[in-house]
This record gives C-alpha cells, structure tokens and sequence, in this order.
C-alpha cells in the first residue's frame, strides 16, 4: 500500500505542526494540573472531614488505578480508531470530574470523581505521543517528546501552586472547579486538528517467509512481540521506577514544608512548585543532550536515562540524610532538574523499537507499568509510612526507586541496537 502512486502520504507544515503541539503540550499540561491540584489541598480537606495521610494518598492513587485499568484498552482504541478524537473525548471527561471533585460532600464521592477523572486520563499520554512520532521525524522524536513531557512538571507546578493560592482566598473547593475549565476549552480546539489514517498491523515479512498469511494481528501476537523486545521491558520497568520517586516526592513534597517549616500552604506549594519547575528545564534537555549523544552512540535514549537517574538517586539521598534547611532545598532544585532527563529517551524507546501500528500500545504498556508499579503505589506508600512514622523517613526510601530505575536502563541499552535494527518501516498515510 505504501508504495502505491495514489496514496497520500501524511505532511504537514512546521507551523501546523507546532501547532498540533502545542495544543497537546497545553492539555498535558492540564491534565497534570487537574491531578495534582489537590496535593495542594490535603491540609484543608484533612481540617474539613478528618482523613489521614494514607486516605489522601489513596484521592492520588485512586487515578492511576483508573489509568492502570483502562490504559491498554483505550491505546487500542486510539490506534484503531481515532487519536484526535480520543484525545478530544477524554480531555473533556477528565476536565469534568476535575470539577465535579469542588461538589463532593465527602471522602467517598471524592474518591469516586478522582477515580473518573483517571478514565478521562487513561489513554490521553499513548495517543499524544502517537501524534507526535506522527508529526515529527524520528530524529526529532527524543528531543520534541523532551519538550512535551516538561508539561509533566509544569503542570503538576501549576496545579499545585494555583490550588494553594486560590484555596487561601476563596476555599479548596473553587481551585477543583476553576482548574477544570482549560482542559474543557482545549478538547474543543484539538477536536479540529488533523489525524493520520490508521495504520494496519500486519504480520512481519520474516513472519510471512514461514507461510504465516498476512493477517491482523492477535492480542497474543501483540503481546509476545512486546516481550520479546528486552530494551522495551526494561524501559518499561526503568520508567516505573522513576515515576514512583517523582509521584512520591510532588505529592508529599508541599505537605512536608508545611508541617516542617509551618509555612501556609500558598507558601508551601510555591516552594515545592519552584522544584518541580526545574523539570520544565531538565526534560527538554535531557532530550536534547540524548538526540545530540544519539549521532554518536546509538543506544542514548536508554544510557542517558541510565545515568540521570543514578544520579538523583545520589542527589535526593545526600538531602535527605546529610542537610536540612536551606543546603537541603539546594539539592532538591537539582533533583527537580534531573528528574525529567530520562524522560525523552525513555518514551522515544517505547516508539522506536515497535511496529508503526503499535505506537499507542507500546506506551500504554509502559503507562501500565508505571501506574501498576510507580504511580499508584507511591502517594499510598508515603502516606502509609508518614502516619506510622513522618514525612522526612518515607522521603529517604525514595533514593532506592531511582537507583533502581538507573540499573534497569543500563540493563536495557545492551539490547537497544539490535532492536532497534529488526523493526519494519511502514509509510503512514493521511487520513481522508
């Protein structure tokens, strides 16, 4: 089909394309905005019901579990129906219940709203980076999905900044509802936009030399060429690790300073947020020292992320258990900027050694691991170890998660290459 002269390749222009990312930088912004607004409000809701620590951890879990649940699923769906209109869709579900969190009158039903506000998010992260493998050349891909992660942090900055502020002047319940209203205007914008046709996946030509029919393939086709591809499972549990450590540290992290220092949550959050800021900075550099690297050694996207987590396992660990004060925030502003190198090579993995067909699914998986094994786990974690300890003890377990995480992707770079080299090159077309 590829090579077929009526065949429309898909092209767009550099302005159009930026402005497709844009739009999805601004709604991954807001997603994480819309999540972590309420870390900001655990102080306020603590005071209005009487939750503990592992209740609060669990409003923060309970989304990922949501993404853990409906991630793969949804990823298929986008990568055989629509991307565009899967993101437009679940944009607007997430906006939604972020809102619908200001209307609960108690721990139940604010469990209830976070968990549909993790359905809205489910599938929005796959789909986004199927666009942009879709966007941009393969060249660029370490170094645009860089750019695109620094709305991770910069969200997740943004939401708990806003939530502090607006929850001193007018109550936690108005930061839920004001927050919510961006990603309702972006999923109109995005539904707009232009989308790839889908791409067919079919059966390897080596798979065809053994008189295997070219057919669709199985989910349990699917899942055996995914395992059998080293560098994306150790990617996908190098990534775990790391969003465990980063999950752990911004949830708690304006809590901390409040009960430590005895600072107003405004001020708290603006503390921690300036940290979190700094991964704006690190994730498109981490992808452009990983593109740069890339010319010269191919396997980058996995030893780059390799030694930027070591080294904030290293950094995160001498704060904790050496300083405190003003040395200690020191070093958190160089975890805050280390902490999102890994990021752009890790996603690029997840794409370069899958068929075309397979971009979505390929990060769903890595979406499931992070939420199964990272994400999920770590507000819960340090919410558990706070309320049989404190804070500043379930802090120093992080340091373990990232150096982990850092093994894993040394782990992985020995087979990069090699998989990298047996993937198929399929032409994708414009959607009619």
């Amino acid at each position: 089909m590829a090579d077929n002269a009526n065949v429309k390749r898909f092209q767009v222009s550099r302005g159009y394309a930026n402005y497709v990312f844009v739009l999805l930088f601004l709604l991954y912004m807001f997603d994480f905005a819309d999540r972590y607004v309420l870390s900001s409000l655990f102080p306020y809701i603590k005071e209005d019901w009487g939750i503990t620590d592992t209740q609060c951890g669990l409003l923060m879990s309970t989304v990922t579990w949501a993404v853990l649940v409906l991630t793969l699923p949804l990823a298929v769906l986008v990568d055989r129906w629509s991307r565009k209109n899967s993101i437009s869709i679940m944009a607007a579900i997430w906006s939604l219940a972020c809102g619908a969190c200001a209307f609960a009158r108690n721990f139940g039903q604010l469990f209830v709203a976070r968990t549909v506000l993790g359905i809205g998010e489910a599938g929005y992260t796959p789909a986004g980076y199927a666009m942009i493998s879709a966007y941009y050349s393969e060249e660029k891909r370490s170094t645009m999905n860089g750019i695109w992660n620094g709305a991770y942090p910069l969200g997740a900055a943004l939401g708990v900044f806003a939530g502090g502020v607006i929850a001193v002047k007018w109550g936690w319940r108005h930061a839920l509802g004001i927050m919510a209203i961006p990603g309702l205007l972006l999923a109109i914008l995005f539904f707009f936009v232009k989308d790839y046709k889908t791409v067919e996946l079919v059966r390897s030509d080596e798979e065809k030399k053994q008189d295997l029919p070219s057919v669709k393939m199985g989910t349990r086709e699917i899942i055996l060429r995914i395992i059998k591809t080293p560098s994306l499972v150790f990617t996908y549990l190098g990534y775990a690790g790391n969003i465990f450590f980063i999950v752990g540290l911004i949830t708690w992290l304006p809590t901390y300073y409040n009960r430590v220092d005895g600072i107003p949550m405004d001020k708290a959050g603006m503390k921690a947020s300036i940290i979190m800021l700094l991964a704006v900075v690190g994730s498109p550099l981490g992808g452009v020292i990983t593109d740069m690297l890339r010319k010269k050694k191919l396997n980058a996207r996995m030893s780059v992320p390799a030694v930027t987590s070591l080294l904030n396992a290293l950094v995160m660990g001498a704060a904790f258990i050496f300083f405190d004060g003003t040395m200690q925030y020191a070093l958190l502003l160089v975890v805050g900027l280390l902490a999102a190198m890994f990021v752009p090579g890790a996603s690029a993995v997840t794409q370069d050694v899958v068929h075309p067909g397979l971009r979505a699914i390929s990060y769903s998986v890595a979406v499931l691991s992070q939420s199964l094994l990272g994400s999920s786990l770590a507000p819960l974690f340090i919410g558990a170890i706070s309320d049989s300890y404190d804070l500043h003890t379930a802090f120093l377990m992080l340091p373990l998660f990232a150096a982990l995480s850092g093994i894993l992707f040394v782990a992985g770079s020995f087979f990069y290459e090699k998989d990298l080299a047996s993937v198929e090159r399929v032409t994708i077309e414009e959607e009619r």
